[in-house]
């Protein structure tokens, strides 16, 4: 028996979701409270004291709970748990969600993909990318590229070269992971740099080469000729035309991953002064498939009753070959699904399936929900489908 929300919840125009009917998860959201609406009142408010002007409320939105039986996947592909999605995600450590990363890579290369992104947390959420140390990023995001690399050969026998931003970060690298770099011979270093005329060819790149005073002896791994994989890290904005140009130039028939480069605040900055222009992403980003995404999401709703203020966390979760899946955090720090489409949800509908799992959402086209809403609920790259040579980072 799975506990439901008959509530409705219900598709978002334009993207049509594949779900169970009705949507059933044997333990997921509801579960994790019982199934009543006053012990998930409590939960949300997080003051028993006030929770029975809040229960009033969540049940004037017409709650149902309501016991039924665990219903079967909707699409034809139930029979691979791999193609199904996850019902319920909350990896055990780093380790074992840089393995989901690499399973996902895994099928993708199976399926004959060559441009791949995959983007996660690269540290807990209690850092975040305003409070932490760039190089506490910047250190972690080289340790699971290091660590994808190792599964990836585990996986499949193939050899990886972590391709750096410019000469003194792969320097850096190579003596920070000497250890590492010298117990495999699966994963060697690159940079940018090495594109002929980038810009350690440049006066300026010479300048800085020249200014890391580092003449000690670099431990880069074994440099494979032809890497069977290269994996991009930490990357700016304004480095995006040379990577593009990095992969015309080694990478043009070879799988190249974008590894937790944030694509999405990247594409924020094109088109802005000082910045590469959109094309950038109408004919190099659109090409990246992410195989294995989650971006994490914390909301506030205001309601009319006690506490006024209800806050709730959700994901945007892709694990190739699964589909597109909108997850609500539960309790216990899991991820619930609470609804999924074959197409990549954008930041407000996901948001809008958010709200209308926990049976929040105004009434379509009511006054409340414009305010709330606004006039724009999408980016510029979300809404530019015409102009893009690829569409394979909606898929």
């Amino acid at each position: 028996m799975a506990l439901t929300v008959s509530a409705g919840i219900v598709g978002v125009a334009g993207i049509a979701p594949q779900r169970r009917a009705p949507v059933t998860r044997s333990d997921g959201f509801l579960s994790s409270f019982g199934g009543d609406a006053q012990r998930i009142s409590v939960a949300l408010c997080g003051n028993a004291s006030i929770h029975q002007r809040a229960l009033k409320f969540f049940t004037s939105r017409n709650f149902d709970f309501h016991r039924v039986k665990a219903s079967a996947r909707v699409e034809a592909a139930a029979s691979d748990s791999a193609a199904a999605g996850v019902d319920v995600y909350r990896p055990a450590s780093y380790d074992v969600l840089v393995s989901d990363a690499a399973s996902a890579v895994a099928y993708a290369l199976d399926s004959g993909k060559l441009r791949m992104e995959v983007d996660f947390p690269p540290l807990p959420s209690s850092v975040s990318g305003y409070k932490g140390q760039s190089d506490e990023f910047i250190d972690a995001n080289i340790q699971l590229a290091i660590t994808l690399g190792r599964k990836l050969n585990e996986l499949k026998g193939i050899t990886s070269k972590i391709v750096f931003p410019d000469l003194p970060e792969k320097r850096r690298a190579s003596r920070i992971f000497k250890s590492a770099l010298e117990l495999t011979t699966c994963i060697s270093f690159g940079c940018l740099d090495d594109i002929r005329g980038g810009a350690a060819k440049n006066f300026f790149g010479q300048i800085r080469n020249v200014l890391d005073f580092d003449f000690g002896e670099d431990v880069e791994g074994p440099q494979n000729a032809t890497p069977d994989v290269y994996i991009v890290v930490n990357s700016t904005t304004n480095e995006l035309p040379d990577v593009e140009q990095y992969v015309e130039s080694f990478a043009k028939s070879s799988p190249v991953i974008l590894f937790n480069l944030e694509t999405d605040t990247l594409r924020s900055d094109l088109g802005l002064f000082g910045f590469p222009s959109k094309d950038i992403h109408y004919r190099f980003l659109s090409q990246y498939m992410p195989v294995f995404y989650i971006r994490q999401r914390d909301y506030s709703k205001s309601i009319p009753v006690a506490p006024f203020i209800l806050n709730y966390s959700g994901a945007l979760f892709r694990k190739y070959p699964g589909p597109w899946q909108v997850m609500l955090k539960q309790v216990d720090g899991s991820y619930a699904c609470i609804a999924e489409a074959r197409e990549r949800y954008t930041l407000g509908q996901a948001k809008e399936e958010l709200l209308t799992s926990l049976g929040l959402q105004e009434e379509e086209g009511s006054t409340l929900a414009f305010l709330r809403r606004g006039y724009k609920t999408t980016t510029w790259w979300e809404d530019d489908i015409d102009l893009e040579e690829s569409s394979a980072w909606r898929s």
